[in-house]
């Protein structure tokens, strides 16, 4: 306490000390001492209240427990009292067990007296519900039912309740109720009966159908209510509960699955199209059957039954597990399709679960697949394996049908534009487009699998179609008088591969998402060209066997005499030429430039064999002035077969060595050897030294002058775009005097 007064002292006195510094502070002393009287004066009210709402609060305090403790007092004597009285009624409750018993047994008499009518009346009772179920009179009958159930179950719970071990009481109230669990079976029979018809029923008499569904209702009511006593009492009645709207959801389920089932009316032996028929017999009952669910069935249910879902289910689960067991048959490959196109299609389609009329009650993309993804891609893949091996088997059949054709004595059909054709592209193409429809209704990314298919497939095709070609053209050559219109089939074979090229193009357009080439692509591409080259050289091949022996005159001296051999030539290509017109573009353009060529080159080697040598300036002359005609009377033939722009330097070829053997002044041949030489850089020394050969006067010396300063300024002849002399070869003297005698020898056969 000291302590606290010298501190308090202490601070007054710094205080004060902190207000009194200056002088002029002085004059304010008493203003300072009133303030500081205040602030004490405040101090102390706040004090003062504070200490009297303790007090205050302390004597509420000691109010309350004084209170407490007169009660509990009160509470401890009510308490002895209780105990007292408690102990003095042990001996008065024991004597009231008897009353106890008086009140049971006075229940279960008031009970008996209640049920006394129904008890004595139960036969008739019997009899009479008996015959309201055979009159279909399911209400009134559940009714007299229920009243016969509750009598049985008040006195049997009223027996158990008296003495729930007593089982031969109970056993007695059984047997006199034994007839009344046999009316809840029947009327159970009828119940179901009238729901595996609900389909029919809701139609004609829907009121029939409210009313099971009614029973069903008030039966459930009486399930929960015993089941509710038996948690209370442990008591409930036989037979319950019934279950009978599980019942009645099993009834359905099996109704629906039996008209899943039922819809097969034929088998594969006695209707090809038997799954057709079965599906679509299949989508109209379900069809039909949900909506009439939608429009009249949901009616006859209450609200939470939430019927039209679970009809939809119903139908849904029937029409997969169906599906499933059709899937796990041997089925066809079209029947593969049928069965597919219909699961990922249709199914889901307007014409079935997505009607208009269904949609607005469900959503169909909320369904589970009918069949399992597994499933779907091993009938896929069983397709595959059917459509190759059939396909390949088609393809062979169509070749052989069309090689039997290639051996008529008539021409082949030819399209509306003039251009012999056969049948096979049309066959093919028909047996692709068929199968790709197919495909594309089951699923684009299988369609393209099955065009992919067709394409590998058409590719091995062709090289057995280029081989049955190669093959043609052998058999002829070996007699060829036989087949008569080797030409026409062999051009018709040529616009086959054009055709089948537009065919592959016009596919790929119609059912490929992807415009990328393929492998396949390029490989049928050589294919069709390798084809279509080969068989127009092949009918080169057959107009130049027939030039042969006009060819072999060029040249000699027969030639320079007055040959009619290039009139022949010319006139037999022209000919030829005429048939040729039937080859499809571009195949045909190519061909006669390819005969150009083989007519100049064939010239040129009769000029590169020396088969003439000649002897003075007036046969050079009059070799050369016949050359150059001939090269003129080719250009003219082949301007008119529209050869293309290289008519001119093909035919220019021959001209060209015409001008070397028409030179009368040797001293310029090297000008005029140079001047063929860069217009043709192809030529080798040894086309030089055979033109020199055949003209006769050129000494050795100027020859190998020539052939010198040529090889020194050796001309490039690599941008050369089609090439003359490259594939022409001089043959040595014994290559000449042996062409020269199989010549002989040919003329004189051919004579």
């Amino acid at each position: 306490m000291e302590e606290t007064s010298r501190e308090a002292v202490a601070t007054a006195v710094q205080r004060v000390a902190g207000m009194l510094q200056r002088s002029d502070q002085l004059d304010k002393v008493e203003q300072y001492r009133r303030r500081e009287a205040r602030k004490k004066a405040s101090v102390e009210a706040r004090l003062k209240a504070a200490i009297q709402s303790q007090l205050d609060g302390v004597r509420t305090g000691l109010t309350q427990l004084h209170s407490a403790l007169l009660d509990v007092k009160d509470i401890q004597s009510s308490l002895a009292d209780v105990s007292k009285d408690w102990r003095q009624s042990i001996n008065t409750i024991e004597n009231l067990k008897d009353v106890k018993d008086a009140v049971v047994q006075h229940s279960q008499l008031a009970s008996a007296v209640e049920n006394l009518k129904n008890i004595f009346s139960v036969p008739e009772i019997v009899a009479e519900t008996q015959q309201l179920i055979e009159q279909a009179e399911l209400l009134q009958a559940h009714r007299k039912l229920m009243e016969l159930e509750c009598s049985r179950d008040d006195l049997m719970y009223e027996q158990y309740r008296m003495d729930s071990k007593n089982t031969s009481d109970m056993n007695l109230i059984s047997i006199y109720f034994e007839d009344v669990q046999g009316l809840s079976d029947e009327l159970a029979k009828q119940l179901w009966m009238v729901l595996q018809r609900s389909m029919v029923t809701v139609r004609r008499d829907p009121t029939m159908l409210v009313s099971v569904v009614r029973i069903i209702e008030r039966e459930e009511k009486i399930d929960r209510r015993m089941v509710d006593r038996k948690k209370q009492t442990g008591f409930i009645p036989p037979g319950r509960p019934k279950r009978w709207k599980d019942k009645m959801f099993e009834v359905l389920e099996g109704t629906v699955s039996t008209r899943i089932e039922g819809t097969q009316a034929v088998t594969r032996e006695a209707d090809k199209m038997w799954l057709v028929r079965l599906l679509e017999i299949t989508r109209k009952y379900v069809l039909d059957d949900l909506i009439v669910v939608k429009n009249l069935m949901v009616q006859c249910f209450p609200p939470h039954y939430n019927t039209f879902n679970r009809f939809f289910s119903l139908y849904h689960s029937a029409v997969s597990t169906r599906v499933k067991e059709l899937a796990s048959e041997d089925l066809e490959a079209n029947e593969i399709v049928s069965m597919l196109t219909w699961v990922l299609n249709t199914y889901k389609s307007e014409e079935m679960m997505g009607h208009p009329e269904l949609r607005s009650e469900c959503d169909v993309n909320q369904l589970e697949p009918l069949l399992p993804q597994d499933v779907v891609d091993d009938l896929l893949s069983k397709y595959v394996q059917t459509f190759t091996s059939n396909i390949t088997g088609w393809l062979r059949k169509a070749l052989e049908t069309d090689k039997k054709d290639w051996q008529k004595e008539t021409e082949p059909e030819a399209d509306q534009d003039g251009y012999y054709q056969t049948t096979l592209p049309a066959i093919v193409f028909q047996m692709f487009e068929q199968n790709l429809q197919v495909a594309a209704q089951i699923d684009g990314e299988f369609k393209e699998q099955v065009l992919k298919l067709c394409l590998k497939q058409m590719n091995a095709f062709l090289i057995r179609y280029r081989e049955e070609a190669v093959a043609y053209k052998e058999e002829h050559l070996r007699d060829r008088q036989l087949p008569q219109c080797y030409v026409q089939y062999m051009i018709a074979i040529i616009n086959n591969c054009q055709t089948f090229k537009e065919s592959i193009n016009s596919l790929k357009r119609k059912y490929s998402q992807s415009s990328e080439p393929t492998d396949s692509d390029a490989a049928i591409g050589r294919t069709l060209n390798d084809v279509a080259k080969e068989g127009c050289q092949f009918l080169l091949d057959e107009v130049f066997l027939d030039l042969e022996h006009h060819l072999n005159e060029l040249l000699t001296r027969k030639w320079l005499t007055g040959s009619h051999a290039v009139d022949t030539i010319c006139v037999t290509v022209e000919d030829y030429f005429n048939d040729f017109n039937k080859i499809k573009k571009p195949f045909n353009q190519e061909m006669t430039s390819e005969a150009l060529r083989r007519v100049v080159v064939e010239y040129i080697k009769a000029v590169m064999q020396k088969r003439i040598t000649f002897k003075n300036a007036d046969e050079r002359r009059e070799g050369a002035e016949r050359m150059i005609k001939e090269a003129d009377q080719f250009n003219f033939l082949f301007r008119k077969l529209a050869a293309g722009e290289d008519t001119d330097r093909l035919c220019g070829a021959i001209a060209a060595i015409a001008e070397v053997f028409k030179l009368t002044d040797p001293t310029l041949l090297f000008l005029e050897v140079t001047t063929l030489v860069s217009k043709y850089p192809d030529i080798r020394e040894e086309h030089i030294q055979a033109l020199l050969a055949v003209r006769g006067d050129a000494s050795r010396e100027m020859r190998q002058m020539i052939i010198g300063t040529l090889s020194e300024n050796k001309v490039s002849y690599a941008g050369v775009t089609q090439p003359i002399f490259k594939d022409i070869t001089v043959p040595t003297i014994t290559m000449t005097t042996m062409t020269t005698m199989t010549s002989m020898a040919t003329a004189k056969l051919l004579k």
